[in-house]
């Protein structure tokens, strides 16, 4: 069944502010809100607004530009208007923040539903629906009944006159369920402050190797918290390492070696802090990219360098040889390992454990070790790998 949303942008926080503009993780709240209706499935997006200031316009423009199919109306006769018969339609309150877990599982239902919270002192700013239950801001309603309502709304606000009529319709209710997490209703800023960290926390993902478990969260975090508030695009951070690289590749060939390990060392937490600032602004960063692909290449090109520069420079063919067979070890551990979920995997080569860990041969001048070291310690990774998959396929097949 299409699913649409409405979202109600119309009521002022604490400072005479629009609460839709209220920042969360570098963003506005309505922002968030629009992005999370997407992510369920939702379009169109329709923002209910009675006044349009500048701030409000260019969030609704970059929304645009994004290709969210989010569109403003003045009224509910408007909003009516924009959504066909028989659609479901997820209604978001003012001001409210919810999970995009919440709204995902609310987009799964097939009939209107109301989400409610207990009504207790926790719950106090949300709307009392009964003498035991509030209104969570979420709710599931048909299309038919925002025409209805917007035929006798008068003067009345529109999410809540509609929630009434939905009830008053038969729709369903029931208790948000815990694994969503609730909902917050904001004022200020302040009021979103858990939610931000739990967001924050949300978006770390999970750190495949020694180099992002226990060197680059703290630069990871640092950058994120600076990053998430600027413009700049998560893919950009992926087209920058893929760069230095490439940087990398000509400083290593020119026999600039600590600047090329300088430059393979700034790509090493690029990619996961373009994930994050993706997860937090709820913008799926593309699986397959050309930058992205071409990041394993282009780091095993630089490698290649080094042994070719170590080669003509004393080191013998042995360099060359070395780096070779690392990058060739590497990437067959990194095909074989790709969907597998190993025990001890934060130790097997990776892009980032490799690059760090030329860092005290470096300091030593020991750069042709390096190439011996890390051919040894990738063909062991990929003899571990084949060890599992020849493990479990032998698990899996019938006796």
């Amino acid at each position: 069944m299409a699913l649409g949303a409405l979202i109600a942008a119309y009521s002022e926080d604490n400072s005479g502010s629009l609460k839709a503009l209220i920042p969360i993780a570098g963003r506005t709240l309505l922002e968030y809100q629009v992005r999370c209706a997407a992510a369920a499935g939702a379009a169109p997006i329709v923002v209910v607004v009675d006044r349009i200031p500048i701030a409000l316009n260019e969030v609704l423009q970059g929304l645009q530009q994004d290709g969210l199919p989010v569109v403003t109306v003045g009224d509910a006769a408007e909003a009516s208007s924009r959504f066909e018969a028989g659609e479901l339609i997820l209604l978001i309150a003012d001001g409210l923040a919810p999970s995009p877990e919440l709204l995902s599982g609310l987009a799964d239902e097939q009939e209107p539903v109301i989400v409610t919270l207990p009504d207790d002192e926790s719950h106090a700013r949300f709307e009392r629906i009964d003498g035991v239950s509030r209104w969570s801001g979420v709710a599931l309603v048909d299309a038919q009944m925002i025409g209805a309502t917007a035929a006798m709304l008068g003067d009345w606000d529109l999410q809540s006159t509609l929630l009434r009529r939905a009830l008053q319709s038969g729709a369903r209710t029931a208790p948000i369920f815990a694994a969503s997490g609730e909902p917050l209703l904001a004022e200020s800023a302040n009021d979103l402050a858990e939610l931000e960290r739990r967001l924050f926390v949300a978006s770390r993902g999970s750190r495949r190797d020694w180099a992002s478990r226990y060197v680059l969260p703290f630069i990871e975090e640092f950058a994120t918290e600076k990053l998430v508030e600027t413009r700049i695009r998560a893919e950009m951070l992926v087209q920058a390492s893929l760069l230095l690289s490439l940087g990398a590749i000509v400083a290593f060939g020119s026999g600039w070696l600590w600047v090329g390990l300088a430059l393979l060392v700034l790509t090493t937490p690029l990619p996961l802090i373009a994930r994050r600032l993706a997860a937090l602004r709820l913008i799926p960063m593309p699986a397959r990219t050309l930058a992205r692909r071409l990041l394993w290449p282009t780091a095993g090109a630089a490698l290649v360098a080094l042994g070719w520069w170590q080669w003509g420079h004393g080191a013998g063919w042995g360099a060359f040889l070395a780096a070779v067979s690392a990058v060739a070890f590497a990437e067959a551990a990194r095909i074989e390992r790709e969907k597998l979920e190993l025990p001890g995997e934060i130790w097997l080569v990776s892009r980032r454990n490799a690059i760090l860990a030329a860092i005290p041969f470096a300091a030593f001048g020991a750069w042709t070790s390096y190439l011996v070291a890390l051919a040894l310690y990738a063909g062991a990774s990929f003899f571990v790998v084949q060890h599992v998959n020849h493990r479990l396929a032998t698990e899996l097949t019938p006796r």
